[in-house]
């Protein structure tokens, strides 16, 4: 029985090109986990506000996977800081939505704090429990930005009523959850970290070689990377500044800078005038926006990925550098000092420091045997904490556990057979595809053991943590003939480890 929910992303679409003001980490996060969930026997349909004519209003974007154009306000671009006075028009024609269609969401999961308001809406009317990713939290940016934000003030009281009326809330990193605590009296009992992930089939090691031959860069160049959104608080400025400290040290530096439009947008421009002033403008090179299938090349092109934001809710593109086995330099902030591991996968630094930027950068790329050291501990580390496929289990947990506390229209004894009949369906599902995948190779399994003990050879088994005990019982049924009696004992040794 497969279960509807939906997404509400109101200015972060995943169908938006990365790089652009409004275009980050949230319209990916909302895409990726769209595209894993749905492997858990859940339909998603994304609601975002249309801000271009040319697309239609629905879009079956995968099996399983729509993404809805809601009208608020007039159907073109417009900037996420003026978008408030549209989120009421944005829940009336929601709710219109949803009642044409007849579609029984069993939960919505809001994606920043105007789809809070309208998920909180929709709750009211249809008694659809929502859980909320704030993605960036209003206090907190505007600790950081002061003046400079231009988010309508009111934009923090909305929250703190958010956080009280949400069913559950979604902390990206440790640091999320401490500001939600503090700032905004969240129950902590109420908050569940899970943080952002990265997709091992899209990002992944590249012959650096390869990548620069794609790129068309210099092979013999080293290259620092800087990429995503073209705003003042990414600190992209900083970075321009610590590649002439390291110029000043001896060495030559590419700085590429992935992101942003043309030279007309007020960040560029700004960006362009410090290299100048700087005396670096013949080493950076801004490439623009580009597609997320060329983003792997970039990633690995580069010897590091520097990203010094002065504060990050989260941030994506940490883990896809590391995925692509590229070291990190970031700020000591939010969710990077999260992700990446200071001295092991790279370095957390102050984000308004350009010296000890300047420092790291010079002593990474000065020290061979230490680069290659931090590209193994990056790809490691990603990979066993932060894939889309662990995040996606993660979150389809607490939808659980929402749903069955809830009272969605859905009585609990029905809430509760559904979870029941589900999991059965997903072991079924999860025994069909082992059936495809599996019965050759445990027939090249059974063959390779069966020559083994004609040749009077034994076998050995081995195992730790979990499986520790799946290779004792695989042992004894080997020497023992639990299962089949008139054989004789086989021999096998099991050597075992806790960890």
């Amino acid at each position: 029985m497969r279960r509807k929910i939906a997404f509400i992303s109101e200015h972060a679409s995943p169908l938006a090109a990365l790089g652009g003001v409004d275009s980050g980490g949230q319209n990916v996060y909302v895409g990726e986990l769209a595209k894993h969930l749905i492997s858990r026997d859940y339909i998603i349909d994304i609601f975002t506000r249309w801000g271009d004519p040319k697309l239609p209003k629905v879009i079956s974007w995968l099996p399983g996977v729509r993404v809805i154009h809601v009208q608020a306000g007039p159907v073109q671009a417009i900037p996420k800081e003026q978008l408030l006075e549209y989120m009421p028009e944005f829940t009336d024609n929601m709710l219109q939505f949803i009642t044409e269609e007849e579609t029984p969401y069993v939960l919505v999961h809001a994606n920043f704090w105007m789809s809070a308001m309208v998920a909180a809406g929709l709750k009211d009317k249809l008694n659809i429990p929502f859980v909320v990713t704030f993605h960036a939290l209003g206090y907190v940016r505007r600790l950081f930005q002061g003046e400079q934000d231009k988010f309508p003030a009111e934009r923090i009281s909305i929250e703190k009523r958010i956080v009280q009326e949400a069913d559950h809330i979604i902390a990206e990193c440790p640091q999320d959850r401490e500001d939600l605590i503090n700032y905004y009296d969240a129950p902590s009992e109420k908050i569940t970290i899970i943080p952002c992930g990265f997709s091992p089939h899209e990002f992944y090691p590249l012959d650096p070689l390869l990548a620069r031959m794609v790129l068309n860069l210099d092979p013999a160049e080293k290259i620092i990377l800087e990429l995503g959104r073209m705003v003042p608080r990414k600190g992209v400025d900083n970075v321009i500044r610590a590649l002439a400290g390291v110029r000043k040290m001896g060495l030559q530096v590419r700085l590429i800078i992935v992101g942003g439009g043309s030279d007309s947008e007020p960040e560029i421009s700004r960006l362009r005038q410090i290299a100048h002033a700087e005396g670096v403008a013949d080493l950076v090179t801004f490439a623009g926006q580009k597609n997320r299938e060329v983003l792997k090349y970039y990633y690995s092109a580069s010897d590091i990925f520097i990203t010094t934001p002065w504060y990050e809710p989260f941030g994506i593109t940490p883990l896809e550098a590391m995925a692509c086995g590229t070291p990190v330099i970031g700020s000591d902030v939010g969710g990077i000092k999260y992700t990446v591991e200071n001295s092991k996968t790279g370095y957390l630094v102050n984000p308004h420091d350009e010296k000890a930027l300047a420092e790291r950068i010079y002593e990474m790329l000065t020290d061979p045997i230490l680069l290659r050291k931090m590209q193994r501990n990056a790809v490691r580390r990603v990979n066993s904490l932060f894939t889309w496929s662990k995040v996606s289990n993660m979150m389809a947990s607490l939808y659980e556990r929402i749903m069955l506390s809830s009272h969605s229209g859905i009585n609990k004894a029905e809430q509760e057979l559904m979870f029941i009949e589900n999991a059965f369906e997903q072991a079924m599902e999860t025994f069909s595809k082992s059936r495809q995948l599996l019965s050759y190779p445990i027939l090249e399994a059974a063959s390779t053991l069966r020559h083994c003990f004609l040749n009077n050879k034994k076998v050995l088994i081995c195992g730790n943590g979990g499986s520790a005990s799946e290779s004792q019982h695989f042992a004894s049924e080997l020497v023992g003939r639990y299962e089949l009696t008139q054989r004789q004992g086989l021999p096998a040794i099991s050597l075992t480890s806790d960890s």
